[in-house]
C-alpha cells in the first residue's frame, strides 16, 4: 500500500462484475473483513495482510455495487500491460501457482521474465486483469525481510545492484535568490522521481554541500513551492567551498549520499563554482580514497560527476539564453513601484529618480523604461554618446514639460556608466534636475524589493519546464559530455555549453570595461537591441531628429476590436508618439468599426496618450463588428477615403484578424481600401494566428495565477476542498493549459481534449487517491482549471457536482469563475514591452509599403495616391515568432487557421498540457491502484 493510504476504493457497475471480483481477491488471500449492513449488500471490505503477499503493507478493498456507472476500459490483449499506469503488486514465492490459479479462474495474463540468473532461478511478473479491468501484478520479486532472508542469492544481488543504480539526483539554489527557484525545486522533483530518480535538496546552496545539508526529498516535500518567491531551500555565500579542503568534504557528502548528479540554479558565479568542481571531480575521488575516508567501491561508483546549470539571475545578464528565471517577476516589482510613485509624482509635478538592479546589465532599467514610460533610462551597455549627458537629460525632460507632462520619471540601473566609464549615480542626476531645472526631484532606492513577492506567471512556467529538461539533460549525460545550461531562445527550452555561455556573459563586463560597447551590445541578445531602439525613437528622440521629408508623412488610423485586452493602449501610445517624431499624423478611431463608419475619428496629440502605457482596458473603445459582417464595408472605405487614412493600425483579437482578411479581399472594390494594414494580435485567449502570444495573454495569466493562489489558500483553510475554477480562452486551451501549469492545478479541461463521464471518473479516483493519502489533518487544498467553452453539458458547476457526489465524503467541492476579471487591471510588463515593440514595428510597415507610390507621385509633382498599395502583404499580422517580430500575409495565415474554432491549427504551447498532470501526481497517484509498483526499482 502507497504510503499514508488506509484502503483502495473500486467500483463495480454490474452485480456479475462485483461478485467476479469479490472471488477473484478471495482466490488469492484476501478476507472479508467487513460488509455493508441492509437488504443489499452492495458495499464490501477486503484485506490481505502484508506477512502473507503485499508488497510494503496492508492492502485493504473496498468494493461499491454502484450499478450503471461507467466501467474501466479493457486494455486490448495485444497491447502490453506492463506499461498500463496503475497495478496492484503482489510478492509470491511460487509463480506457477499462481499461474494455476489463474488458468482455473479462467484469466488471462502476460508472462514477463525480467532477468536470468545462474543456475535454475529465474525473475518472473506476471501481469493479469481483475474482473474490473484493474491491472493485478505477480512477481517472485522480494520486498521485504521475510522472503528476503529466503530468497536465492543471485536474485538478492540484483535487487541490490538495480538499487544502486537510481539515479541520485541533488538540487541547489545558489547566488542571489530569484523568484522561480522553488518552482525549479518543485519540478526537479516531480519530474525527478516521476523518471524513477532519487532527489536530494541540497539545503543553503555550497554551504550546504560543505556541511552535509542534504536532505531526501519526496513528493509531498514541495508542496507549495510555486506561489513561494526566493529560494525554500535556501541560498548563502560560502567562502570554504571556493577552498580545496572544502570542495573535497562536499565530494565526499555527495558520494556518501550516493549523488553523483547536480543540477544548479544560480547566476554566472555559482555555475562557475559549479562547473569547477565537476573539473576536479577525479582528482577530489582519488584524494579521498587514499585517505580512506571512501571506499574502493564508492571511488568506483562515484568515479564521475554531472553538472546541470539552470540560470536563476534577477538581472537577466546571462548570455546564451533570452531570459532568466527571476527576471520578469522582479521587472514586475519594479513597474508596480514605479507606478505608484507615478500617482504622487503626477500629483505634485515632482521628478523622481529610481535606481534599479543591473551592475552589468541593464535590461532591468530598460524593461522598466519601456513598460512605465519613464523620460529617461542610463544602462551599463549603452552609456549616452554626449560628454555633456547632463544637458541631453534637461533638454528631454524640459521638452517633456512644455508639451504639458506634469511628472518626470528617470531609471538608473546601479551599474550605469558614461562614456569615460565614470559612475551616473541617482543622487547626482536629482542634483541636476533640481539645479538646472528647478524640479522638485527625489531619489528612490528600490533596493531588494526587486528580488521579493510571489513568482510571476511567465517565471514558474519558465522554471518549471527548463528544470524538466534539466532532468533529462542529467539522465542522458555522459562523462565526456560538457556540462550543459539549460536556457531559453526563440520561444524554445534550449541546452547549450554551461561555460561558453559564462565566458561571453563575463565577456560583456570586459567589453563595457574597455569601452568597447558596441561589442558590449552585440552579446546582448536582438530582442534587447530592438526594444533599446523603440523607447529611444518613442520617448527620447522627439526633437525633429527623425523627421521623414513631407512626402513621405502620412495619415495613420488606429482602431480597436475585439474584447479589451491589456497592452492595447500601450500600443497605441507607440503608435502615436512614434508616428509624431517621424511626421505623421495619428487619428484614433472611437468604437471599433462601428464608430469609424460613425466617423467618430479625432487626431491624438502627444501629450493626450501620456500614462496610456500602464493603463488597462481600451481608452479609444473597442467593438466586436466587423466590416462585411456587422458594418457595412461600403461606408467604412467611405470614411477611410474622407478622413485620408493612409495607414490602418488594427489592434485586437480574432475579430480584428477577420476584419483585416474583409477589408484586403474588398480592395479591387474600394480604393480607399487599398492601403497598408497591420493587424496587432490583442486579446487574453491568444487565439490570433501569425504570432506566438497576444497582447493581454501574459495579463491574463498573471490574473489567473494571482486568484488561483488565493483560492487555494481558502481551500487549503478548508482542508479538504477542490475548487474547479472557469477561465477564459473561447475554443483555445492556452490560458488554461499555462495557468494550470503555473498554480499547479490537479488537471484541467480544454477544447482540444474535451471532457465525457470516464474522464470526470478518472479524475475523481485521481482526486480520492491524492486525499487519502494526505494526513488526516493537513489535507491540502486542490484546484481544477476548465476553459470556459470546453463543453456545453459539462458546465463548471456540474462537474463540480459530479467531483462532490462521487467523492464519497472524501473532499468537497466549489466553483469559481474569473470572468473578467482575466482581463486585469494594469497590463503586465511583458504586455507593455510586447505593445511597444510591434507598435513601432506596425509603423515601420506602412513607412515601407508606402514609400515607393508617395515618391513616385512627389516625382511628378502630384498627389499622394488613394490606392498607396494593392500588393497582398501589405494586409499582414505583426507578430512574434519566438524572439523575432514577424510580417505575415493575412491570406497566408487563412489555411493554416481554424475559423470555425476562431484559433490556429497549430499550438506551440499544447507539449505543455502533459506536464499539467504529471507534476500533480497523477502518474503515481494513480487512478484505480494506489499501491504501485515502479518497474525501474
Amino acid at each position: 500500500m502507497a504510503k499514508g493510504l488506509s484502503h483502495l476504493v473500486f467500483i463495480a457497475s454490474t452485480e456479475e462484475s462485483y461478485h467476479h471480483t469479490i472471488d477473484f481477491y478471495k482466490a488469492f488471500g484476501f478476507k472479508v473483513i467487513s460488509v455493508s449492513n441492509g437488504e443489499k449488500q452492495n458495499e464490501i471490505w477486503l484485506k490481505l495482510d502484508s506477512n502473507e503477499h503485499a508488497m510494503t503493507s496492508d492492502i485493504v478493498i473496498k468494493l461499491i455495487l454502484s450499478v450503471g456507472s461507467v466501467p474501466r476500459p479493457r486494455p486490448d490483449n495485444e497491447s502490453d500491460w506492463s506499461l498500463n499506469s496503475s497495478a496492484i503488486a503482489l510478492s509470491v514465492m511460487d509463480v506457477s501457482a499462481v499461474k494455476s490459479q489463474l488458468d482455473s479462474l479462467g484469466c488471462e495474463y502476460q508472462d514477463r521474465s525480467i532477468k536470468s540468473f545462474s543456475g535454475t532461478f529465474q525473475l518472473i511478473e506476471v501481469y493479469c486483469l481483475d474482473p474490473l479491468n484493474n491491472t493485478v501484478i505477480f512477481s517472485n520479486k522480494p520486498s521485504f525481510p521475510s522472503l528476503l532472508e529466503s530468497a536465492p542469492a543471485g536474485l538478492i544481488d540484483d535487487i541490490n545492484e538495480k538499487m544502486d543504480k537510481i539515479k541520485k539526483i541533488g538540487v541547489l539554489t545558489s547566488g542571489g535568490d530569484a523568484p522561480g527557484m522553488n518552482a525549479c525545486v518543485r519540478a526537479v522533483v516531480r519530474y525527478g522521481i516521476s523518471k524513477g530518480c532519487e532527489v536530494f535538496a541540497v539545503y543553503e546552496g555550497y554551504q550546504g554541500l560543505v556541511d552535509g545539508g542534504i536532505k531526501k526529498m519526496d513528493w509531498k516535500s514541495v508542496r507549495g513551492y510555486l506561489s513561494v518567491g526566493g529560494t525554500s531551500i535556501g541560498t548563502a555565500r560560502c567562502m570554504t567551498f571556493k577552498t580545496r579542503e572544502g570542495r573535497l568534504q562536499a565530494a565526499e557528502n555527495l558520494i556518501k549520499n550516493g549523488i553523483d548528479a547536480l543540477i544548479v540554479c544560480g547566476g554566472d558565479g555559482s555555475l562557475t563554482g559549479a562547473d569547477v568542481f565537476r573539473s576536479e571531480w577525479s582528482g577530489l575521488n582519488q584524494e579521498l580514497l587514499e585517505a580512506g575516508r571512501i571506499s574502493e567501491e564508492e571511488a568506483e561508483t562515484f568515479k564521475y560527476l554531472t553538472i546541470v546549470g539552470l540560470v536563476g539571475s534577477i538581472d537577466n545578464d546571462m548570455s546564451s539564453t533570452d531570459i532568466t528565471i527571476g527576471a520578469v517577476t522582479s521587472l514586475h516589482r519594479i513597474c508596480e513601484s514605479v507606478d505608484s510613485i507615478g500617482t504622487t509624482a503626477l500629483s505634485h509635478s515632482r521628478a523622481f529618480v529610481i535606481e534599479v538592479m543591473g551592475r552589468h546589465c541593464g535590461w532591468l532599467a530598460l524593461a522598466a523604461g519601456i513598460a512605465t514610460g519613464a523620460d529617461f533610462v542610463f544602462i551599463p551597455e549603452r552609456p549616452p554618446p554626449e560628454d555633456n549627458w547632463e544637458e541631453t537629460l534637461c533638454a528631454v525632460a524640459h521638452r517633456h514639460r512644455k508639451l504639458g507632462k506634469r511628472k518626470t520619471v528617470v531609471i538608473v540601473a546601479e551599474g550605469a556608466l558614461d562614456k569615460h566609464l565614470n559612475p551616473i549615480k541617482a543622487d547626482h542626476i536629482k542634483d541636476i534636475l533640481s539645479d538646472r531645472l528647478g524640479l522638485d526631484t527625489r531619489v528612490t532606492t528600490l533596493g531588494h524589493t526587486q528580488r521579493g513577492g510571489s513568482p510571476a506567471a511567465f517565471d514558474r512556467i519558465l522554471a518549471t519546464i527548463q528544470s524538466v529538461a534539466a532532468v533529462d539533460a542529467v539522465l542522458s549525460a555522459t562523462p565526456e559530455t560538457p556540462s550543459p545550461i539549460i536556457g531559453m531562445s526563440n520561444n524554445e527550452v534550449t541546452t547549450g555549453d554551461l561555460m561558453k555561455a559564462v565566458e561571453l556573459t563575463h565577456e560583456v563586463a570586459q567589453a563595457i570595461g574597455e569601452k568597447n560597447f558596441a561589442r558590449a551590445m552585440e552579446l546582448r541578445d536582438p530582442q534587447f537591441i530592438e526594444e533599446l531602439e523603440a523607447y529611444t525613437a518613442t520617448t527620447i528622440l522627439d526633437d525633429d531628429s527623425m523627421l521623414l521629408p513631407p512626402h513621405r508623412r502620412l495619415r495613420i488610423g488606429i482602431i480597436h476590436v475585439g474584447a479589451p485586452a491589456g497592452g492595447m493602449n500601450a500600443a497605441t501610445r507607440t503608435a502615436v508618439r512614434y508616428a509624431i517624431n517621424r511626421g505623421h499624423k495619428a487619428f484614433g478611431i472611437n468604437n471599433g468599426f462601428p464608430g469609424l463608419a460613425r466617423g467618430s475619428v479625432e487626431e491624438l496629440t502627444w501629450i493626450a496618450v501620456d500614462g496610456w502605457t500602464s493603463r488597462g482596458g481600451s481608452e479609444l473603445g473597442t467593438n466586436r463588428a466587423v466590416p462585411g459582417e456587422a458594418v457595412d464595408i461600403g461606408m467604412i472605405a467611405y470614411q477611410l477615403q474622407k478622413y485620408n487614412i493612409q495607414s490602418l493600425l488594427i489592434i485586437g483579437g480574432f475579430e480584428a484578424f477577420s476584419s483585416v482578411i474583409k477589408l484586403e479581399q474588398a480592395r479591387h472594390q474600394y480604393p480607399s481600401l487599398c492601403i497598408p494594414i497591420a493587424c496587432i494580435p490583442a486579446t487574453v485567449s491568444n487565439n490570433v494566428p501569425g504570432t506566438d502570444f497576444s497582447l493581454g495573454s501574459d495579463t491574463a495569466l498573471n490574473a489567473i495565477v494571482d486568484s488561483c493562489d488565493a483560492i487555494i489558500q481558502s481551500a487549503r483553510s478548508s482542508r479538504r476542498r477542490v475548487f474547479v475554477v472557469e477561465v477564459q480562452g473561447g475554443k483555445s486551451g492556452y490560458l488554461a493549459v499555462e495557468a494550470g501549469l503555473a498554480s499547479g492545478a490537479s488537471t484541467i479541461y480544454i477544447p482540444e481534449e474535451g471532457v465525457n463521464l470516464s474522464r470526470l471518473q478518472s479524475d475523481v479516483r485521481h482526486l480520492m487517491a491524492m486525499y487519502m493519502d494526505d494526513a488526516a489533518d493537513k489535507s491540502e487544498g486542490r484546484i481544477i482549471l476548465r476553459n470556459e467553452s470546453v463543453s456545453k453539458t459539462y458546465t463548471t458547476q456540474v462537474i463540480s457536482d459530479i467531483l462532490k457526489e462521487e467523492g464519497h465524503a472524501l473532499f468537497d467541492s466549489r466553483t469559481a469563475v474569473l470572468g473578467h476579471i482575466q482581463q486585469g487591471v494594469n497590463p503586465s510588463p511583458l504586455d507593455r514591452i510586447r505593445a511597444t515593440r510591434l507598435a513601432k514595428c506596425s509603423l515601420d510597415f506602412f513607412e515601407k509599403h508606402t514609400a515607393a507610390a508617395l515618391d513616385r507621385a512627389h516625382s511628378l509633382n502630384g498627389p499622394a495616391p488613394i490606392d498607396l498599395c494593392r500588393v497582398e502583404h501589405s494586409a499582414a499580422i505583426i507578430g512574434l515568432s519566438g524572439s523575432k517580430v514577424t510580417y505575415r500575409c493575412v491570406k497566408e495565415l487563412v489555411p493554416l487557421t481554424d475559423m470555425k474554432n476562431r484559433k490556429p491549427l497549430e499550438s506551440w504551447w499544447l507539449p505543455h498540457r502533459p506536464l499539467v498532470d504529471l507534476l500533480s501526481g497523477r502518474g503515481l497517484f494513480t487512478p484505480q491502484a494506489q499501491a504501485t509498483l515502479n518497474h525501474s526499482k
